[in-house]
């Protein structure tokens, strides 16, 4: 299928994904999230969006139920919170600056809720208090078919990153982190984030140029990466912290 994203640049570009990206995406979130015929899942994104994908397939191929959203109930967060107890919402994904106002409310011990997604955005908080579902923080590029990393956030805690991490890889997906001359970088040190995955696109409709410019050879084995113009870096554990767009970083 083909899925219109404008990146940073603010100009569309349709970006050719492949089913074998799309099952990998699929397959990951049903083994990583136990989605069983018993789940109730929402779905917030509009159609245009590869959030939608994300929350359609994994929730339909595996027999469970899909639940839409009054999009006026999402712009107030007590009564979203209220809708997803409510209705026994098992699994949600939620936009990040959604989250981050979720994340202050009260929640009830005893729910059905167990799984919070979340991207789309930098999260900047953590859980102040301990929540009774876990919040699963994701990163990915439409280009790299919706998700390419993942990892549970955890309660805040002294020493902690100054902001929640991304996670780690999802199957079948490999990350660099590379200097200007595409050679890996040490634990802590930021760089460009680079992927290698069965989820990368085949390249954008009718830009071979831009293809050719974002697409390069992995100089580390056969294949593709995609060089996504993110800054991240190492943490010590083996997460990557997300610091921002390569475009946005000044040179003195």
């Amino acid at each position: 299928y083909v899925i219109y994203t404008s990146g940073s640049t603010g100009k569309p570009k349709g970006v050719l994904i492949s089913q074998r990206g799309l099952m990998n995406l699929i397959c990951w979130h049903q083994d990583a999230f136990e989605i069983t015929p018993l789940d109730k899942t929402t779905q917030l994104a509009r159609s245009a969006f590869d959030a939608a994908v994300w929350e359609l397939w994994p929730c339909l191929t595996a027999g469970a139920s899909l639940v839409l959203v009054k999009p006026e109930i999402m712009q107030s967060p007590p009564e979203l919170r209220d809708w997803l107890i409510a209705q026994e919402i098992t699994v949600s994904f939620l936009p990040t600056p959604l989250v981050e106002k979720i994340l202050s409310l009260e929640w009830d011990e005893n729910i059905a809720l167990r799984i919070i997604l979340t991207g789309g955005d930098k999260l900047h908080h953590y859980p102040s208090v301990s929540m009774p579902f876990k919040l699963i923080n994701n990163y990915g590029p439409t280009e790299n078919t919706v998700v390419t990393t993942s990892g549970i956030v955890p309660d805040y805690e002294e020493g902690n990153s100054s902001s929640p991490s991304i996670g780690k890889p999802i199957s079948n997906t490999k990350i660099y982190i590379l200097d200007q001359n595409l050679q890996p970088l040490p634990i802590g040190v930021p760089g460009e984030l680079h992927i290698s995955s069965v989820g990368l696109a085949r390249g954008y409709l009718n830009r071979l140029e831009l293809t050719k410019e974002k697409f390069i050879s992995n100089p580390f084995n056969s294949g593709i990466l995609y060089k996504t113009g993110d800054l991240v870096r190492y943490l010590p554990e083996g997460n990557i912290e997300f610091l921002g767009r390569i475009d946005n970083q000044v040179k003195l």
